[in-house]
């Protein structure tokens, strides 16, 4: 079968780093670390485990930061040196492991793709699984098997930007009837909105801002609305199609990032006061409450920072690439609080229940609390991944939200 991989050598990467700033398409280019190429189908690699046919395979920022080489080096030793991309899916079951009794062939899946103890049949389980942190598997790195810590940065599972990949039973959710393809695609980044929005939770008088209105951003407002907060939203967007969604999905005020005065704008939207430094961007007396950080750049980290009140509280969950630039002298001076995030699945409590935010997400789509199909916006075939990372690296000029591979 044909995948997208990426093949981790240093020739390749160097490659990477010194073309990509000549042309974007040196990215996926004959001497690029991403290739187009023949790759065996997976096997199952226990007896727990599924060999799913894709349908869906969605494109997802971290993605691109690692085919254009802006992720950190710091997290190669928790992959693999040659894996198949893609972790967000949707697809069909077309084998079961012999201890796998309650899923049946031909039955819709999607996959939390963090593989955590219970994935690796580590038992006892590390103190994080213990707890239902799974996020915070202390087993997440690459081991013997090849098991990496993610779906899509995993040789023994392979990914999504393929047409079969393996998941183990502890990671797979079934698909309601009522839920559709494209809103069951939209369950990783959901959840992925779920988890820090939990962790955070604003009062219902405070401020919010999020910072950018991409998938995760409006994911972020989505999952505060569903949630029932009545906390006043206010978004950074980079284009104004962006602020739309989020409007849509209950964002009370839309501030555009290249429009007028923006730290203006949200100084006079949360009370707030600029002052000048000597030399460099004003800082803020005063901001929001909770601010949720969803781009993981230089630039929108260093303005969490200044946007956000003394002892407020900042939720990272942009995919950071290595930062160079962020000054964190608020982090001290104004004793701001930062809960880093990352992924999925890990155990929330709602209601007075205990649940994966996986499955909180399913449970929304499946009862209409949120219907987040109008999101996918964009699909491509497989064989035109070109196109479709080039496309995905310029939402704005295509009015892009969601991207996926569709496979048939």
């Amino acid at each position: 079968m044909k995948a997208v991989q990426f093949l981790v050598t240093k020739p390749r990467y160097v490659f990477g780093l010194l073309a990509g700033k000549l042309t974007e398409a040196a990215y996926s280019s004959t001497f690029s670390c991403t290739q187009y190429r023949d790759v065996p189908e997976p096997s199952l690699p226990g007896p727990e485990w599924l060999k799913i046919r894709t349908r869906y395979g969605g494109i997802c920022a971290s993605e691109l930061n690692i085919v254009t080489l802006h992720s950190s080096t710091s997290l190669s030793p928790f992959g693999s040196t040659v894996f198949t991309l893609g972790h967000e899916q949707v697809g069909t079951i077309v084998e079961l492991g012999e201890h796998v009794t309650d899923l049946h062939v031909g039955q819709r899946v999607t996959v939390d793709p963090m593989l955590p103890c219970p994935v690796r049949g580590l038992d006892p389980p590390c103190r994080s699984c213990q707890r239902g942190e799974y996020s915070q598997c202390e087993h997440l790195a690459l081991d013997a098997s090849g098991a990496g810590y993610h779906m899509g940065t995993s040789a023994i599972t392979g990914g999504s930007w393929s047409p079969f990949f393996v998941t183990h039973r502890f990671q797979t959710f079934p698909i309601p009837d009522s839920v559709s393809d494209q809103n069951a695609l939209m369950v990783e980044p959901l959840s992925v909105a779920i988890h820090p929005v939990m962790r955070t939770y604003p009062e219902d008088s405070d401020t919010v801002l999020v910072l950018g209105a991409g998938v995760l951003g409006i994911c972020i407002v989505a999952a505060l609305r569903a949630l029932g907060s009545q906390t006043r939203i206010l978004v950074l967007a980079k284009h104004a199609f962006q602020g739309e969604w989020a409007r849509h999905y209950g964002a009370d005020e839309i501030v555009l990032h290249g429009e007028g005065d923006y730290y203006a704008r949200i100084a006079e939207l949360t009370g707030a006061t600029l002052r000048q430094p000597i030399i460099g961007k004003r800082i803020m007396l005063g901001g929001a409450d909770v601010t949720y950080e969803c781009v993981g750049h230089d630039q929108s980290i260093d303005e969490a920072l200044r946007f956000t009140r003394s002892g407020g509280r900042i939720a990272l969950i942009g995919f950071a690439s290595v930062t160079k630039k962020v000054d964190w002298t608020p982090l001290w001076h104004s004793e701001i609080n930062i809960q880093g995030s990352s992924s999925s699945g890990s155990l929330e409590t709602i209601n007075g229940e205990r649940k994966r935010s996986c499955q909180i997400a399913l449970d929304w789509l499946a009862e209409g609390r949120l219907d987040l199909s109008p999101l996918v916006t964009h699909t491509y075939a497989l064989d035109d991944y070109k196109r479709a990372i080039h496309e995905s690296l310029h939402k704005g000029r295509h009015r892009m939200v969601k991207s996926t591979f569709v496979f048939d």
